[in-house]
């Protein structure tokens, strides 16, 4: 009996030993797994901090790299001067002076502008570079300064843009040549360049005579950094539609010594320069467009057949002439709803304008009153009766007008619109433009009239 109890006994202490291995077991299983947790939650660590080591490493050279670009963005910034040299003149006396004129002036606007950048743009550097550009017909612009009495003869304007381009290396009278809004369309496209430029702090934009303008200003109109960045620089008054930009445009200045406030009047004006389109900011009054008598070799463009004149060839360019005596005969102008001159309908007979022609009748002298010419190779003691004077007028149109489809002078004689045109069509009765003395400018259709004039 007693070796039984003690078999049950051992059977009893096995069963204790037996629990405590599988609580062992279990224990080691439960820290086996506890250290592959670690295990694997050490190492997405280590993945974890090695990604954002890469991505600080990342970052900072992405920063040190746009440091270096702003501290590009940061050299040499400017201050950007857009002039329209057609409408804001400089003062007479720096005209007057020519080369040393240019200097002066380009010293003064230099002055001008900085004063004005560090007394309203206290955020920009003081040593700021200023640089300017003035486009103009510089020949439309020396020979309205030469009729006027500014100047004495065109080769001192010349001389005054060379002075102001070479006094300072950023300054620049640039002409532009004759044609019409060259020098508003250069202007333009050199303002939207710059105007988010990060070189290019502020620009002063002088345009105060021109309405034109106005479109592009008011594109910017919502663009509140933009509208910020600009300064309308005043020379004459503001046009009507720019002095209502003005809400939106706060930033305005003038520079009174350095500009004129008011337009060229010329009392007496001579030959109109020899060019199309835009002119500086002049008022004419009974302006006057001699041109040399028409001889008989030379062609017309319109009337009086094109079939029948040969379109290559020329016309002598007029010389400067004085007013008419007679100034008091009430004339008028008409426009069509674009503004352009429209000359009145003359009735013609190709016959009667041959023949006229080949009397060599002196226009100026017939249709004017006064010829410039001393000796005229042209008549002048002949008695033309109404109907030559008709035929005379319309030989004398087929020379272009100077002053393009703009011209206000209710004496001019001469063509605004080719009239070899074929009706209803801008197309020439010459074929290609080149073909023609006229410009393009001046092959419209809209002959309908809207607005006259008296004069």
């Amino acid at each position: 009996m007693e070796d039984l109890g003690s078999t049950a006994a051992h059977h009893e202490r096995f069963e204790l030993l037996k629990g405590a291995e599988q609580h062992k077991n279990a224990l080691i299983e439960e820290l086996l797994w506890k250290v592959e947790t670690l295990n694997t939650l050490y190492e997405n660590k280590c993945l974890d901090h090695e990604r954002e080591t890469n991505a600080n490493r990342n970052m900072q050279l992405q920063t040190n790299h746009l440091q270096g670009q702003i501290r590009k963005m940061e050299r040499n910034p400017f201050v950007l001067v857009l002039i329209d040299g057609d409408g804001m003149i400089f003062q007479d006396y720096l005209l007057q002076d020519g080369e040393q004129g240019g200097k002066d002036a380009a010293a003064s606007l230099w002055t001008d502008v900085l004063s004005y950048v560090q007394l309203n743009l206290p955020d920009l550097p003081s040593d700021i570079n200023i640089v300017a550009r003035i486009y103009a017909n510089t020949k439309g612009l020396a020979e309205t300064c030469a009729r006027a009495g500014i100047v004495s003869n065109g080769s001192t304007l010349e001389d005054f843009t060379r002075g102001f381009t070479r006094s300072k290396q950023l300054f620049d009278f640039v002409d532009v040549g004759h044609g019409k809004d060259r020098a508003d369309d250069k202007l333009s496209e050199v303002f939207k360049l710059h105007l988010y430029d990060c070189h290019c702090r502020h620009i002063l934009f002088g345009c105060s005579h021109d309405n034109g303008y106005a479109r592009l200003l008011e594109e910017l109109s919502a663009d509140r950094q933009a509208v910020d960045r600009i300064t309308l620089l005043e020379g004459v008054p503001f046009e009507r539609e720019l002095l209502l930009l003005q809400s939106t445009f706060k930033k305005s200045t003038k520079f009174p010594a350095l500009f004129r406030s008011t337009k060229i009047s010329i009392q007496q004006q001579a030959a109109p320069p020899q060019q199309y389109g835009s002119l500086p900011a002049v008022t004419r009054t009974a302006s006057q467009q001699p041109q040399a008598p028409t001889n008989a070799n030379l062609t017309p463009t319109s009337w009086a057949s094109a079939a029948t004149f040969s379109p290559s060839s020329s016309v002598l360019s007029p010389p400067l002439t004085p007013t008419p005596a007679n100034t008091s005969t009430t004339a008028t102008i008409r426009r069509n709803k674009h503004g352009q001159r429209l000359d009145p309908p003359l009735k013609y007979d190709h016959s009667e304008v041959k023949r006229v022609r080949a009397l060599k009748l002196c226009n100026t002298h017939f249709l004017r009153g006064d010829c410039p010419y001393d000796p005229c190779t042209h008549v002048h003691t002949a008695k033309p009766t109404k109907n030559d004077l008709t035929q005379l007028k319309v030989i004398a149109r087929q020379a272009v007008c100077k002053y393009g489809t703009d011209c206000d002078d209710p004496k001019c004689i001469y063509g605004h619109r080719c009239g070899a045109m074929r009706e209803g069509t801008t197309a020439c009765g010459f074929g290609l433009d080149w073909e023609c003395r006229f410009p393009s400018e001046m092959h419209f259709k809209d002959v309908t009239p809207v607005r006259t004039l008296k004069v």
